[in-house]
């Protein structure tokens, strides 16, 4: 073969190489704005359902899709386009009511018109106490190996969707509330560590969750390291992953 033919078949090889990457890439930003995009969770106000340090994927198509399923919340159109409301109990990545840019994560307690208040940590729907039985206790080994131990019940919805709940204080400050009507257009947002959560029962700090702040539906838990672990030391995954945890469903 020639030089020349060679240096032919090199520039041919090159733009072949640019151009698989370049699609590559456009389908990932495809897949991330319309599709899936991921979450890490950086507070524990979801536990046991979601853990500090889990990575996962939020499905964007699942309700629709509004200004905040893209980034940078362009003002593209109004309200939700293909809109489907969540169902009571999904697990939901919203945007904060206060500021329209902060990302929540939360689980669906009230839909629009419910009647939602916390009666001695006991939820009530529409004046209906949630079934709440306690289970095995939730068990934290902390780095100095000492186990700690959290009470940890099972609420199940009217619709019938059963998750875990931690109730670490009785009678604590979120654990009696006043009686909330949820708007119209608006959903009322729970987090499964009740004491240690700040949600839909604080009207100052997050509220009724407008519909159209729904970002996605929590889908899959793709990857999760120990809450003290850093995700850019490679070098300790071994150890640090959780493996269990990985390709977990939510729910």
């Amino acid at each position: 073969m020639s030089v020349e033919a060679e240096k032919t078949e090199t520039k041919s090889g090159t733009r072949d190489t640019i151009r698989v990457i370049i699609h590559a890439l456009l389908l990932a930003l495809v897949v991330r704005v319309f599709l899936f995009q991921p979450f890490n969770i950086p507070s524990g106000s979801m536990i046991p359902t979601l853990l500090i340090g889990d990575y996962l994927f939020v499905s964007k198509y699942s309700y629709g899709y509004s200004r905040y399923s893209f980034p940078f919340s362009p003002d593209l159109f109004p309200g939700r386009v293909w809109a489907a409301e969540p169902d009571r109990g999904d697990v939901v990545v919203f945007k904060l009511p206060r500021d329209n840019e902060t990302d929540y994560i939360k689980r669906v307690i009230g839909l629009p018109g419910d009647e939602i208040q916390m009666v001695h940590g006991v939820l009530r729907i529409n004046g209906k106490p949630v079934p709440k039985l306690q289970v095995d206790d939730y068990v934290v080994t902390e780095p100095s190996g000492r186990e700690r131990r959290m009470p940890r019940f099972m609420e199940t919805l009217p619709n019938g969707v059963s998750y875990p709940v931690l109730d670490l204080v009785q009678d604590g400050f979120g654990d009696n509330t006043e009686l909330y009507k949820v708007p119209e257009g608006h959903f009322f947002m729970m987090g499964d560590n009740r004491d240690n959560s700040t949600d839909s029962r604080f009207l100052s700090e997050v509220g009724f969750v407008p519909f159209e702040n729904l970002v996605g539906k929590a889908q899959i838990i793709f990857f999760s390291l120990d809450e003290n672990s850093r995700f850019l030391e490679f070098w300790d995954w071994p150890t640090s992953i959780r493996w269990p945890r990985l390709f977990q469903v939510v729910h």
